[in-house]
């Protein structure tokens, strides 16, 4: 959350997800219905810019993720997930369709939290959202598996996250991460389980077909 989050209420924040959304869905994951950015461009002008509004957006990272785990369920059946900087939810939704037993999605963006929440009721299912979890001295969270979409884009958070992840794998979660090729994704630590070509990626990506590859993390 950033410090102009402080001075917003709740209902400012649904009021800001809703005006720049619409519902819709992402052309790879069909079966979840998620609030988008109707106009990318107003949508980005209009927010803060310490505060992205990357949660409006369904990320090829996200989408392959989403889509991995709905063709490979046995990824998620019956085990507690967290969806890690979920931004809209579509991982940790999507999870929740293939079977996990919860799902818990973090995000340090307070809208991407209203976001994931208004998403859940949409599909009609029981998300957990908290706050960010990255950093912390001590890993908290109690679940079997972790689903990271597109979480490797610039070196800071990159560091950050693998250290998170790092943790976790030594305590025996699995870990998951949907990459398009990002710079500061770790390619010696992970193990290529599917790659998806995420169409319609023109605005995001420059171009409009992205591959993108669903990772272990060994």
């Amino acid at each position: 959350m950033t410090s102009g989050d402080d001075d917003v209420t709740l209902g400012e924040l649904d009021a800001q997800v809703t005006s720049w959304t619409a519902p819709g869905t992402a052309p790879l994951v069909p079966e979840v219905t998620l609030l988008l950015a109707d106009d990318i461009h107003r949508t980005w002008s209009e927010t803060d810019e310490a505060a992205p509004p990357f949660w409006a957006f369904a990320w090829a990272g996200g989408q392959a993720l989403a889509r991995c785990v709905l063709d490979r369920p046995e990824l998620v059946v019956g085990k507690k997930v967290l969806d890690l900087a979920s931004g809209s939810g579509i991982v940790g939704i999507a999870a929740l369709r293939a079977g996990a037993a919860s799902v818990v999605a973090s995000d340090h963006d307070a809208r991407a939290r209203v976001a994931t929440a208004r998403n859940e009721a949409l599909n009609g299912v029981p998300v957990e959202v908290v706050g960010d979890l990255v950093g912390e001295s001590d890993l908290v969270v109690d679940v079997d598996v972790i689903l990271a979409g597109d979480v490797f884009y610039e070196q800071p958070m990159a560091r950050l996250m693998l250290e998170f992840l790092d943790e976790a794998t030594g305590v025996g979660i699995e870990v998951y991460v949907g990459d398009p090729g990002r710079e500061y994704l770790p390619r010696r630590r992970v193990e290529a389980l599917a790659t998806y070509d995420v169409p319609e990626t023109s605005d995001l990506e420059g171009r409009a077909v992205t591959p993108t590859t669903v990772h272990r993390l060994i």
